[in-house]
């Protein structure tokens, strides 16, 4: 009895020292997390997911802020122009050569890889700025959706959009009338980025064991992916990469590995046949309806991605990974004549295809331009699709 006395209480020490989560009492923050795994800690904080939101600091800004490309002209009338201030940098709306409206920049999402898209706090209330910042033209352009003939400060963020890039946010839902939900987010409660212990469950039990018992290996108490089924392991990537369609019935932010995700949202997962989901957002759906994935007992969105990994962009690497699979393919000699086919499956097999739910409105220009996102529909395209 002295001993599970002793026992208890060492552990009830370990816990009271661990960070406070505004989540709950059964997570610990991703900063716990780099005292053991500091390698993959660095490298996920510089992946896609681990730069998903942050708020805005002015020296990475200014990355982008440059004298002959800070403005957008929309007409004679009207412009709008980013403005380093003393109070940060904003985008300032102008009318006639008067300042109409400034906003700071608050809150940067993205990782920049495509695009930043930017939002201002108005009390509890986040909204999104006029002009986001693309990769493809390295300059700014009307935020997507926006209206072309004129600025436009007043579109709404709802939690809905930070449960795909955020980790949490605490909110307060105030029923106004039968059909009207009011919104209030609180500003110092977001968790930016898709942190470790989103994708892996809560971590306190875990940290606390490990501390405890160091000469344990295995991982206790913590969502392990290779233990999970082949739909728990797409249900936890659906979370955030199955489309803009679904209806929510509760908040992902509840979600935990090995949960299953039709409780989440009401939409069926596995065809592909019957719509024509859009290259924005709905990789799982679009990878559940290839012949690779069809014709597979075990491959999942982790046979080609390692979330801990910041090689984005890198085609040779995800190319190996196609051919550990398909080491005895055989290509028509017009293909080969191509190109090296070891270091680029993916242009050919997995090409970038513009975004029919997003587009973007450069400067100058009558249309539209087109966003142009990944295929994750693997498959054999017309040569006019590479």
């Amino acid at each position: 009895m002295a001993v599970v006395i002793v026992i208890l209480s060492r552990c009830m020490n370990v816990a009271d020292q661990l960070p406070k989560d505004i989540r709950g009492e059964d997570y610990t923050g991703a900063a716990t997390c780099i005292k053991c795994h500091k390698d993959l800690s660095n490298s996920y904080a510089h992946s896609a997911h681990g730069l998903t939101s942050k708020p805005v600091l002015d020296a990475a800004l200014l990355k982008v802020f440059a004298p002959d490309s800070n403005n957008f002209i929309f007409d004679l009338h009207q412009k709008v122009v980013i403005e380093k201030r003393d109070s940060g940098i904003f985008q300032v709306a102008y009318q006639d050569g008067k300042a109409v409206r400034a906003q700071k920049f608050d809150i940067q999402f993205g990782s920049g890889e495509k695009a930043y898209t930017y939002a201002y706090w108005q009390g509890k209330k986040m909204y999104e700025l006029p002009l986001s910042y693309f990769g493809a033209i390295r300059n700014w352009a009307i935020s997507p959706g926006f209206p072309r003939e004129r600025f436009y400060y007043d579109r709404g963020i709802t939690s809905r959009c930070l449960e795909c890039h955020s980790s949490y946010v605490d909110k307060k839902l105030t029923q106004k009338s039968a059909f009207v939900v009011d919104e209030q987010m609180e500003p110092g409660s977001i968790i930016y980025g898709i942190d470790c212990e989103r994708c892996h469950g809560p971590g306190k039990q875990h940290v606390v064991f490990h501390t405890e018992n160091p000469e344990e290996k295995t991982a206790k108490f913590i969502a392990i992916y290779k233990t999970l089924s082949r739909k728990q392991k797409m249900d936890a990537c659906g979370v955030c990469h199955s489309g803009n369609t679904l209806v929510t019935q509760k908040s992902v932010f509840g979600f935990k590995p090995g949960d299953d995700l039709d409780a989440y949202y009401s939409q069926d997962f596995v065809g592909f046949g019957g719509g024509n989901p859009d290259v924005h957002g709905n990789q799982t759906s679009m990878l559940m309806g290839s012949n690779c994935y069809r014709k597979s007992e075990t491959m999942t969105c982790q046979s080609c991605h390692n979330t801990h990994e910041n090689v984005k962009g890198n085609l040779s690497i995800y190319s190996q990974r196609c051919i550990s699979c398909h080491q005895t393919t055989k290509h028509s000699q017009a293909t080969l004549a191509k190109g090296s086919l070891t270091t680029n499956c993916i242009d050919c097999h997995m090409p970038k295809e513009p975004s029919k739910l997003i587009t973007f409105q450069q400067a100058g220009k009558n249309d539209l331009s087109a966003y142009m996102l990944r295929s994750h529909h693997i498959a054999i395209y017309p040569v006019n699709k590479k």
